[in-house]
């Protein structure tokens, strides 16, 4: 059941990149989509044999599961809006004086004691702090933990970790170089059947952001850094605004800033896996650019050159 969600979540995503606007759906794949959900069946439809669902608006493309549309109520919208907790007020968060590692050590201890991020967690799973050098002049910011994530308790050690893994090697850089952290400690949770395993994820919610927004702020007091890059849409908003931007593309490649700290904006990893074409590359890597010059890196000229068109 899971490889099959997958391969639809993929393949939506797929033709939302490519700009189709309509999925035509019968009634036979939406009822088996129900079962695979474990959603109840309903009586079919006696009109219309097919039904036409708008696909996901072009916009920049965020690690989220696809929805259906609300007439198909596959994966209705209020039953994931449902998954998100209220929330208490953001915790307070006080550093004791010291060196980095010792600050950086206390706020870890405050994260794993947050009844809050324990509350969100499923049954063994784990809080995700941020990794890396406490020295970095660049730090990662993406937006929450996925299921390899959760797993392990690090950030960005799945798919789209690997492949920000290389990104960082092309910059001349190894992953310990740098600071990888996200918006969130924990991966916003999808209803489940029967405490299954959770498939696909989710963007989390502005008041989720906010919760855990004290504990990416003391990280970068800690670390300090020359640049903070923004992987995706929801860290991108959650640094500059919810209301800043509509589409990535307004805010991408620009530098911005969020407490006293510049911002490159750009996308997630998990676009190049979903688009593997040169082109996409390129953007992200012109923007990685621009992170290097701004610290002061050396550029070679084969670095200015990569992922260029052939």
């Amino acid at each position: 059941m899971r490889a099959t969600l997958l391969a639809i979540n993929e393949e939506l995503i797929r033709l939302k990149t490519a700009g189709v606007k309509d999925v035509s759906i019968s009634d036979e794949a939406i009822a088996l989509l129900r079962k695979l959900a474990g959603a109840p069946e309903a009586s079919a439809p006696t009109a219309q044999p097919q039904t036409s669902v708008p696909a996901p608006a072009p916009s920049v493309p965020d690690p989220a599961p696809p929805t259906f549309g609300e007439r198909t109520k596959v994966v209705p919208r209020p039953a994931a809006a449902a998954a998100a907790a209220e929330l208490p007020e953001a915790p307070e968060v006080s550093l004791p004086d010291g060196d980095k590692q010792t600050r950086w050590d206390a706020l870890w201890d405050q994260v794993k004691a947050d009844a809050v991020c324990q509350k969100e967690l499923r049954p063994g799973k784990k809080v995700v702090l941020g990794v890396g050098n406490l020295d970095a002049s660049i730090f990662f910011c993406g937006e929450a933990p996925g299921a390899e994530e959760e797993q392990q308790g690090e950030p960005f050690v799945g798919p789209a970790g690997q492949l920000l893994t290389k990104m960082i090697a092309g910059m001349g850089l190894q992953r310990e170089d740098v600071y990888i952290g996200n918006i969130m400690n924990w991966r916003p949770r999808l209803p489940t059947s029967d405490d299954r395993e959770q498939v696909g994820n989710r963007p989390p919610t502005a008041a989720e952001i906010t919760y855990c927004m004290p504990y990416l702020k003391a990280q970068l007091e800690v670390v300090q850094p020359r640049v903070i890059v923004a992987l995706g849409a929801t860290a991108a908003k959650g640094l500059l605004g919810f209301d800043r931007f509509k589409a990535l593309g307004e805010v991408r490649g620009k530098w911005h800033e969020f407490a006293g700290t510049p911002v490159m904006v750009t996308y997630h990893p998990s676009y190049i896996l979903r688009n593997q074409s040169n082109r996409s590359k390129r953007v992200i890597w012109e923007d990685l650019l621009q992170v290097m010059e701004r610290v002061e890196m050396p550029v070679s000229e084969k670095q200015r050159g990569y992922f260029q068109a052939k």
